[in-house]
C-alpha cells in the first residue's frame, strides 16, 4: 500500500483559516445572542478582563467580559448566581476554543442549583443528618485510614506527603472513585460503602479531592454521597479542598477538613503525642543520671567516713563502755547489798533489845497458867494450882501451895 499525496495543497485550509471561517460563521449566525445561566468559576485577571463560565444542569460555555464593559457593571455576580446576557459567539483562533462575548448582563436572582441546594439542606438538616450528637470522634491513635478520592490526582499526593512526614506507622488504603463530572456521586458512594467491607475496618475514612470550581465539587453535595457519610460506622473526614464553600458532604461528616493536606494534620495529629512521650522518655532519662549521680557522690562520701573506714573501732569502744558499766553495775549492787546488811543489823539489834527473851536472859521470868495465860496478878491463882514459869533457858512447873495478898495498893493499878 503507497501513500497519495495531493498534488495541489490550494484546495485544503489551513488549521488558522479553518478557525477564521468558523469564527465568521458563528459571529454572523449568533451575533446578537441572550443566554440564561448560572455564573461559575469566575476568574479576575489584572487586566481587568472577567473570565467566567455559564452553566445550566447539562451543559456549560466559557464567556468573557471585557475591561470596558466589566466597568460599567455596578454590582457583583458571585458563583451560582443566575444571570441573563447579551452578546455574541466568538472563536478563540490559536486554540479554536469557542466563547460567548458578554455585552450586558442582568441577575435574575438565585441560580436554580443553588434553590435546589438550599432545598436539599433543609430536607437533610430536618432529617438529622447534620446533627452534631450523630457524629463519631476520631480514634486518638488512628493506624489505617481508607480514602475515597482520585488515586492520580493532587489530593492524595498531599495527605500522604503529610501523614507519612508527621506518623510513619498510619497505613493508608486508597479506593478510587471519579470526584467530578457525570457518575461521580455514584462512585463516591461505592467507595465508602466498600470502606465498610474493608477487614479490618479502618480507623477513619476521609473522602474528598483537591481544589475546583463549585462545579468541579458539586458531586459532594449529590444527596447520594451526603447519605452514605452520614449513614457509614467509620468516623468520616471530608477534605473536599475548597477553603470558602462548604458542601454537604462537610455538613455531614464527623469532621471537616479544609484540604487533603489538613485532613492528614488531623489523622496524623498522635505524632504530637508521640513527639511528647520522647520528650518525657529524655526528662526521665536526664532525671535517673542526676539521681544515680547524686547517689553515688554522697555513697563516696559516706565510704569516706570513719564508720566505713574503721568499722571495728565503734564496737570495740561500746564493749569497753559496756564493760564500764558492768563493773559499775556489780560495785553498785555490792554497795546497796552491804547498805542493806547495815540497815537490817541495825533492826534486828533494835528487835533484840526489845525482844522479850533478852529481858528473861537478864533475870526475869514468865509465869503462864496451864492454859497459856500470863499470870500478872496472885490474884488469879487458886492453891494447888499447876502454874508454868518460862526462864531464859528452860521451864519450871510448880504448885501453887499458898497465895500472899500484897499489902499496899499499886498507884499504877486502877
Amino acid at each position: 500500500m503507497t501513500d497519495t499525496q495531493p498534488d495541489n495543497t490550494d484546495t485544503f485550509l489551513s488549521v488558522s483559516q479553518l478557525n477564521e471561517q468558523i469564527k465568521e460563521t458563528l459571529q454572523d449566525r449568533f451575533s446578537p445572542v441572550r443566554v440564561v445561566g448560572e455564573v461559575s468559576d469566575v476568574k479576575r485577571p489584572p487586566s481587568g478582563h472577567i473570565y467566567l463560565t455559564l452553566k445550566d444542569q447539562d451543559a456549560r460555555i466559557r464567556a468573557v467580559i471585557w475591561r470596558g464593559t466589566a466597568q460599567r457593571f455596578t454590582f457583583d455576580f458571585p458563583e451560582g448566581q443566575e444571570v441573563l446576557c447579551t452578546g455574541s459567539v466568538d472563536v478563540y483562533p490559536p486554540r479554536g476554543d469557542y466563547q460567548l462575548i458578554i455585552r450586558q448582563l442582568e441577575p435574575i436572582g438565585a441560580g436554580v442549583l443553588q434553590m435546589r441546594l438550599r432545598k436539599l439542606q433543609e430536607e437533610l438538616a430536618a432529617e438529622g443528618l447534620f446533627d452534631t450528637e450523630r457524629k463519631i470522634n476520631l480514634p486518638a491513635f488512628p493506624r489505617r485510614i481508607a480514602f475515597v478520592t482520585s488515586p492520580t490526582g493532587a489530593a492524595i499526593r498531599d495527605f500522604l506527603e503529610v501523614a507519612q512526614r508527621r506518623w510513619k506507622g498510619i497505613h493508608v488504603v486508597v479506593i478510587p472513585s471519579r470526584v467530578q463530572g457525570p457518575g461521580a456521586a455514584e462512585e463516591i458512594a461505592a467507595g465508602i460503602a466498600a470502606a465498610q467491607r474493608l477487614s479490618p475496618l479502618p480507623d477513619a475514612l476521609i473522602v474528598g479531592r483537591g481544589g475546583g470550581s463549585q462545579e468541579d465539587l458539586w458531586c459532594f453535595n449529590d444527596e447520594l454521597v451526603v447519605r452514605a457519610i452520614a449513614a457509614c460506622e467509620i468516623p468520616v473526614v471530608s477534605a473536599v479542598g475548597h477553603e470558602i464553600d462548604v458542601t454537604l458532604s462537610d455538613l455531614a461528616a464527623d469532621l471537616r477538613a479544609l484540604t487533603p493536606t489538613a485532613a492528614g494534620d488531623i489523622v496524623a495529629s498522635s505524632r504530637q503525642i508521640l513527639s511528647d512521650l520522647d520528650t518525657l522518655k529524655n526528662r526521665l532519662i536526664g532525671g535517673l543520671r542526676t539521681t544515680t549521680a547524686n547517689a553515688r557522690r554522697e555513697l563516696e562520701h559516706c565510704s569516706e567516713a570513719n564508720i566505713f573506714r574503721y568499722p571495728f573501732t565503734q564496737v570495740k569502744e561500746l564493749s569497753r563502755y559496756l564493760d564500764e558499766l558492768a563493773m559499775r553495775g556489780t560495785h553498785a549492787l555490792r554497795n546497796c547489798h552491804r547498805q542493806s546488811q547495815e540497815r537490817v543489823s541495825g533492826i534486828a539489834g533494835k528487835l533484840e533489845s526489845l525482844s522479850p527473851l533478852a529481858v528473861l536472859a537478864r533475870g526475869y521470868s514468865v509465869t503462864q497458867t496451864e492454859h497459856g495465860q500470863i499470870l500478872i496478878s496472885s490474884e488469879h491463882l487458886e492453891i494447888a494450882q499447876h502454874i508454868h514459869t518460862r526462864l531464859a533457858r528452860g521451864t519450871v512447873v510448880s504448885r501453887v501451895e499458898s497465895i500472899e495478898t500484897p499489902s499496899h495498893t499499886d498507884p499504877h493499878q486502877t
